[in-house]
């Protein structure tokens, strides 16, 4: 759901026991539409985290490493002069808005103490960062509105901010009176669902919440306002007291094992087949939220450029290699070729001059059949025979070639599929731009100008991981890296695990030199299946063996090895594990 008002006052009492007296250390921009604040706070340091994505508007804490890009951004450089080493004083949120505001104490270029404010409007479409002097006015914002959009209030540096307008007709329902209430129901129809009535006149509540009260005073999502008003109206001030007293629960809702929507109480409304699933606070349960949706779509983002160049190239040699295919079946009649060119030249005395068709006994048949061969008027019964013989030498070769060019195309199918396979568990910018690397060097991608040519960051390590019994497990990001692992790094003895015919990392399980428990072989596997396309499956088939069985063929494709002398284990993909294991 969007954080509605509910839920950002209850996530805001939980940050500010954590950030409130803390002084802002760094200040981060790891994509367009997210800062990061390092915090020196009363228990110590924490990152919090605003995100003015349209999508995911929110204030956390967070846990989750953000990767931050080569050159800082205007509005991070910005951040960093007013706010590094200011002193939050206050954190806090206007009555039911979907609004936080941080109050803090720095300096001036002289030294002097100021006072400046951050705030996240985190409305929709309309989500936004904006920081403001003392005296209110705007220094700068994420995204600036110029009064040609909206009149009514335009975020330009220099302009003094203003809170978003309410919503007219809306009232705050934390001042809710009797009389308000009975006025409300007065005006509205009995019939109307009882969600819409909250949504349609009280501030700060999201449809989720809305059809919860709903559900808990009345039995049903869309049951009619005028069943028990009264019931509904206790609810409904029975669910904000609970807020105000801090009684909330941070609440994950798990349909089919993926979080489909969070809360701060447990929702009944959908039934058993959604699960409520508590977590101790909002920071770790936005983090399990947000974190593969975030990954996702920065992946589908950041990695367009070469992923729409990526799966033309390979939809374009799918289409070849069925063709050759078709081609290669043609080739199997080549045998009738040869047999027509053998029976013309046996009759040659029997043709005539200009006939269109020869009826031949078939010698090469039992009981010698009386064929048809199509002949050409225009030829000579000798260039007839030549034409077939040609076509039958066509194909013998055209057999040949097919084969190898199906071979080939297959294998450069297998590693385009890789390197999309690769794309898919991206983790940032620096995943993406080995990637890109790898594209370039193989050809699909055309080389930068040195115009273009951007810092060259150093390359990314493997995953890390320890088996339960203290062995390192390394697990490759993409093809490069997999190479590294399995030619480079890893020693003879060492062991090596990669899914049995399904794309997916390199894993190594380092053995210092002797042999491997099987409890670490039988986590590395898992490890493999997980990093693999078989991640949704059971019972994923993992060959493993030693390093030394591992081969590159020359000028062999990224990635790409042969191995012999293997075991396969079949083992479940597990998350759970690969999160307790990581190093």
């Amino acid at each position: 759901m969007p954080m509605d008002a509910l839920c950002l006052s209850a996530v805001l009492a939980e940050t500010a026991k954590k950030i409130v007296g803390g002084r802002i250390d760094k200040v981060y921009q790891p994509s367009r539409d997210e800062v990061l604040l390092h915090i020196r706070g009363t228990d110590g340091p924490c990152r919090l985290l605003l995100s003015a994505n349209p999508s995911r508007a929110r204030l956390q804490l967070t846990n989750l490493p953000r990767e931050n890009p080569a050159e800082p951004p205007m509005f991070c450089m910005l951040l960093r002069k007013y706010l590094v080493g200011g002193k939050i004083l206050s954190l806090h949120q206007p009555p039911m808005e979907r609004l936080a505001e941080l109050d803090i104490e720095a300096t001036n270029e002289m030294g002097d103490k100021v006072r400046r404010r951050l705030i996240l409007e985190a409305m929709g479409r309309r989500t936004n960062l904006l920081l403001l002097e003392g005296e209110g006015r705007i220094v700068d914002c994420l995204r600036r509105v110029d009064g040609d959009l909206t009149q009514a209030r335009p975020l330009l540096p220099g302009l003094f901010y203003q809170y978003p307008p309410v919503q007219p007709g809306k009232q705050d329902p934390s001042a809710l009176t009797r009389e308000t209430w009975d006025s409300l129901l007065a005006q509205s129809k009995g019939d109307i669902p009882a969600d819409r009535f909250l949504l349609d006149h009280f501030l700060g509540l999201s449809p989720l919440i809305a059809r919860e009260v709903a559900f808990e005073a009345l039995d049903e999502v869309d049951a009619p306002v005028g069943r028990d008003p009264e019931k509904l109206g206790q609810k409904l001030t029975a669910l904000l007291e609970r807020v105000a007293g801090g009684q909330v629960q941070p609440t994950l809702l798990v349909r089919q094992g993926q979080g489909v929507d969070y809360s701060f109480r447990p929702i009944l409304q959908y039934g058993p087949e959604t699960e409520s699933k508590s977590y101790p606070t909002f920071s770790a349960l936005l983090d399990d939220y947000y974190q593969a949706k975030e990954t996702t779509d920065q992946v589908r983002q950041k990695g367009q450029d070469f992923l729409k160049s990526l799966t033309h190239a390979r939809d374009r040699l799918v289409k070849k290699l069925a063709m050759q295919t078709e081609e290669l079946a043609r080739t199997k009649n080549r045998e009738t070729d040869r047999i027509y060119g053998d029976l013309i030249t046996a009759n040659l005395y029997r043709m005539e001059k200009g006939a269109k068709v020869l009826r031949a006994e078939n010698y090469y048949e039992e009981d010698c059949p009386v064929i048809e061969i199509p002949l050409d008027p225009l030829k000579t019964p000798q260039q007839n025979a030549a034409k077939y013989y040609k076509n039958y030498t066509k194909a013998k070769t055209a057999e040949k070639m097919l084969k190898i060019q199906l071979e080939k195309g297959e294998g450069e199918r297998a590693y385009l599929d890789s390197v999309l396979d690769s794309v898919s568990r991206a983790e940032g910018d620096r995943d993406l731009e080995e990637i890109r690397q790898e594209l370039m060097e193989t050809g699909y991608l055309r080389r930068r100008g040195k115009a273009k040519e951007k810092m060259k960051r150093p390359a990314t390590k493997p995953l890390e991981f320890r088996s339960t019994a203290g062995l390192r497990i390394s697990v490759g990001r993409n093809n490069l890296q997999n190479d590294r692992l399995t030619t480079k790094q890893a020693g003879k003895w060492d062991y090596w695990l990669h899914t049995q015919k399904i794309h997916g990392s390199h894993v190594i399980l380092w053995t210092e030199g002797g042999p491997p428990d099987e409890q670490s072989l039988q986590e590395a596997a898992m490890l493999a299946a997980w990093y693999s396309q078989g991640r949704e499956g059971k019972k994923i088939p993992v060959d493993y063996t030693p390093v030394k069985f591992v081969k590159k063929p020359a000028g062999a494709r990224p990635g790409m090895v042969i191995y012999t002398t293997y075991q396969t284990a079949y083992v479940d993909p597990d998350p759970k594990l690969a999160e307790k294991l990581k190093a």
